[in-house]
């Protein structure tokens, strides 16, 4: 993997140098920049990585709730609210680690948007032993992706309405605050660099062009194996095309409008419908994709060249190509942009999705084994749960 770096530790042949025994590998994200992959395959190989002298203490793929709490961040529409527990229960497990390499990852640090909060951050996980890493992506990739995961969490703007409020309306901080709180790039290395120090920043340019380049730079930082980390499947985690997500923002409008409740949205909507949907329906290649317009990509590259700037001068360790920051992709030529339109089925699984959860999950079981959700469950299972349950609804009444 050929690599450009700022700094003297990169072997001519492009060998990543690994970072000291003993390390504390904290991986902030920000979001859309190759974070669940990551966190899946560390997790995958989570019983193999001690024998390297690497630990990944979490008992989840992803300690979303501690790394909320950490930086004092609500957790998603409806979900559990996260409590300082989260955050003690996960800095037990590194302390757990001793004096070997341990890795933690969750794209909501970059959340975090004041200097006390990072420096407690860094302090409570092993001070001096920190060394954060970044993950980078091109702007223009991250915007449509990030624009369908906040419709994910009850957005109700479309997404030319929504560019132009991020791009074109100062202070850039409306509908979604986060936005660039996680994707001005510069001033997220920046604000990490002040707790920690240059010298301990790596900052990774992802290049969507070779797939599994992110394995083998986390592998050489930790001193793995090559090929030790490897993709996990998940559906559950792909993008939604530009119909599910339209289909969906309307939805939300509805809900909205109708004043329901936000624990509701998140059982029946985003981890019912659009959960079960996901893993049900793959995208076709004739699936409308979300097209970000000719002047949203080149005011995203124009800041991307900006912040690659701002990310040079600061002398951090940059691995990869800072220049693909500022990649503007040429738009395809097309005769007009058809219409997005939902299949049927993909309703169907939507739809079927809400019912499955209303029916409640996870559904009990009379072996101890662990419960599952309901996109784990199959459709027969869920059916009779349903069907049963409305019944006693019918009969109590």
């Amino acid at each position: 993997m050929e690599t450009d770096c700022t700094s003297n530790d990169l072997p001519v042949n492009g060998v990543i140098a690994p970072l000291p025994a003993g390390t504390r590998l904290l991986h902030i994200g920000p979001h859309k920049t190759g974070t669940t992959a990551i966190q899946g395959a560390l997790f995958a190989a989570k019983d193999l990585l001690p024998e390297h002298g690497v630990v990944f203490p979490a008992h989840s793929r992803h300690p979303m709730e501690a790394a909320l709490a950490a930086c004092a961040r609500p957790a998603m529409i409806g979900d559990t609210a996260p409590t300082e527990k989260h955050w003690t229960r996960l800095l037990e497990q590194v302390e757990a680690t001793g004096g070997r390499t341990s890795v933690v990852s969750s794209e909501f640090f970059a959340d975090a948007e004041d200097d006390d909060t990072i420096a407690r951050i860094v302090e409570e996980l092993g001070g001096d032993r920190v060394h954060v890493l970044v993950t980078l992506r091109p702007l223009v990739r991250i915007m449509p992706s990030q624009w369908q995961q906040y419709v994910q969490n009850g957005l109700r703007m479309g997404y030319d309405d929504w560019l132009t409020h991020m791009l074109r309306k100062a202070p850039y901080e409306q509908p979604n605050p986060s936005f660039w709180r996680r994707h001005r790039h510069d001033r997220l290395v920046e604000r990490w660099a002040r707790a920690v120090g240059a010298e301990r920043i790596t900052v990774v340019v992802v290049d969507d062009r070779d797939r599994e380049g992110l394995m083998r730079t986390f592998e050489q930082l930790l001193g793995l194996p090559e090929n030790l980390l490897q993709p996990v499947p998940d559906t559950a985690n792909r993008s939604l095309t530009l119909a599910e997500t339209e289909m969906l923002r309307n939805l939300n409008k509805e809900f909205r409008g109708n004043g329901l409740p936000d624990e509701l949205y998140s059982k029946l909507v985003r981890n019912g419908a659009v959960m079960h949907m996901k893993n049900a329906c793959s995208p076709s290649p004739e699936d409308v994709k979300i097209l970000t317009p000719e002047w949203a990509v080149a005011a995203a590259a124009e800041i991307g060249a900006e912040m690659a700037g701002r990310i040079g001068d600061l002398g951090v360790r940059v691995v990869g190509d800072p220049r693909l920051l500022s990649a503007a992709p040429k738009a395809p030529a097309l005769d007009g942009i058809p219409a997005p339109r939902i299949s049927p089925e993909v309703a169907a699984r939507a739809l079927y999705g809400a019912l499955a959860a209303a029916a409640e999950s996870p559904v009990r079981h009379t072996s101890p084994a662990k419960a599952r959700t309901v996109h784990q469950t199959s459709s027969r299972e869920l059916m009779r749960v349903l069907g049963h349950r409305c019944l006693k609804k019918l009969r109590r009444r």
